[in-house]
């Protein structure tokens, strides 16, 4: 089978990208053009169910779009570093600019200095601006003003638009190596999600009936069969399982059934094999008996347990859910209030840096592998994101970034 990509930038990149992109056997390209990058963060939210991974042509629609929470996706961007960057002083070199005095955008001043050095350039009167968060095309456009009449090197094609008519601008065009890098990442990301998402989810169900069942059966794209002891059997797979509830935080189809029947026990489990799954939903079933007649448990492999919710919870920020909800949000990822409190503190003393799990081992006074297990129970439901690695310095493992939103 084949593979949809979104290819997404401005509309003199978008069809080069998609083209070099479809190289690629068994890719697919859908080529979504703007006028302007802000324009990336809406293409993404309507396209999402088209393409099973996103390409942006540059790291500036991409962070639009990741910073408004719209990827739901695998999604990489095109490097405009190394190749892309000497390809363009080679070019403006040819054209008679003095490449040493350059006012560049975007690009990290680190790799900006490398790549000049690399190429035996100096470098004392170059002016960079790299990419942040809080940039915007209007900042970058006033800071290559302020640079005087020196030539300017951009990777937006609004900033391009805006100063043409007054000084030399290049548009960095993303090389074929650096498509073809970013397409490998992005390919290798996808597959491993198709992979998770393709692995086997086994629910036990204890109600009365199977006709209300069978209903939730079908919208899970699942097959219903009796088990032993009047329990009923749900076979389908992870994606399908993570959607319907919400990212593994709650089950709706819970009150559904319970508005038939008084008892509604549900366990499920993830597992790579179906003996793994089955395994995994005994013990789901069992925490479900224990906590009362209408409960539902998804349990995973390392021993994590996370208990569904009827419905989904309404968003807890900080504090100001109160005890109550940190209660409720307690219960529902199988961790302590004292526990998510002290993990609220490390959340607001970092702001919006991630933590490292050694971090949040130190803050929580417990081993990293404890912290570890923590965070991945924090990140299926939706309130951790992991964000890279760190390597630690030393042979030992690379230490996990996470982003904590709880």
């Amino acid at each position: 089978m084949g593979i949809v990509i979104g290819v997404v930038g401005p509309h003199d990149l978008v069809d080069d990208v998609a083209a070099t992109c479809e190289e690629q056997l068994g890719v697919t390209a859908l080529r979504l053009d703007y006028d302007h990058e802000s324009h990336a963060p809406a293409i993404v939210e309507a396209q999402a169910g088209a393409v099973e991974g996103w390409l942006f042509t540059g790291i500036v629609p991409y962070m639009l779009a990741r910073d408004a929470d719209v990827l739901t996706r695998p999604a990489a961007f095109v490097d405009y570093s190394g190749s892309t960057l000497l390809g363009a002083l080679v070019r403006l070199q040819h054209e008679g600019h003095d490449v040493s005095r350059l006012s560049i955008d975007t690009l990290a001043t680190g790799e900006v200095i490398s790549t000049f050095t690399e190429a035996g350039l100096p470098t004392g009167e170059l002016r960079t601006l790299p990419y942040r968060r809080e940039m915007t095309s209007e900042g970058a456009i006033a800071f290559h003003r302020r640079g005087g009449a020196r030539p300017v090197v951009t990777c937006l094609s609004s900033v391009r638009d805006a100063l043409r008519d007054e000084m030399h601008v290049l548009r960095l065009v993303p090389s074929v190596r650096s498509v073809r890098v970013a397409l490998r990442q992005l390919l290798l990301t996808a597959e491993g999600q198709a992979q998770e998402d393709a692995q086997i989810a086994l629910g036990l169900v204890e109600v009365a009936g199977e006709d209300g069942l069978l209903r939730e059966a079908a919208a899970l794209g699942g097959t219903l069969a009796a088990f032993r002891g009047g329990t009923h059997l749900l076979v389908t797979t992870r994606g399908p399982l993570h959607d319907a509830t919400a990212g593994f935080t709650a089950l709706p189809m819970l009150t559904r059934l319970a508005e038939q029947s008084d008892v509604v026990r549900v366990g499920f489990g993830l597992g790579r094999s179906a003996a793994e799954a089955e395994s995994l939903a005994r013990r789901a079933l069992a925490r479900a008996r224990r906590i009362g007649d209408v409960a539902a448990v998804l349990s995973l492999r390392a021993d994590t347990d996370i208990v569904l919710e009827s419905a989904p919870a309404a968003p807890i920020t900080g504090a100001a859910g109160g005890a109550h909800s940190l209660a409720l949000l307690a219960r529902r990822v199988g961790l302590s209030v004292p526990t998510l409190e002290k993990l609220q503190e490390a959340r607001a003393a970092a702001g919006d840096e991630p933590l490292t799990t050694r971090e949040i081992a130190d803050r929580l006074v417990v081993q990293q592998r404890t912290a570890r297990r923590m965070l991945q129970r924090l990140e299926l439901a939706g309130l951790a994101e992991r964000t890279g690695n760190l390597t630690s310095g030393s042979s030992g493992r690379p230490l996990t970034l996470y982003r904590l939103t709880l």
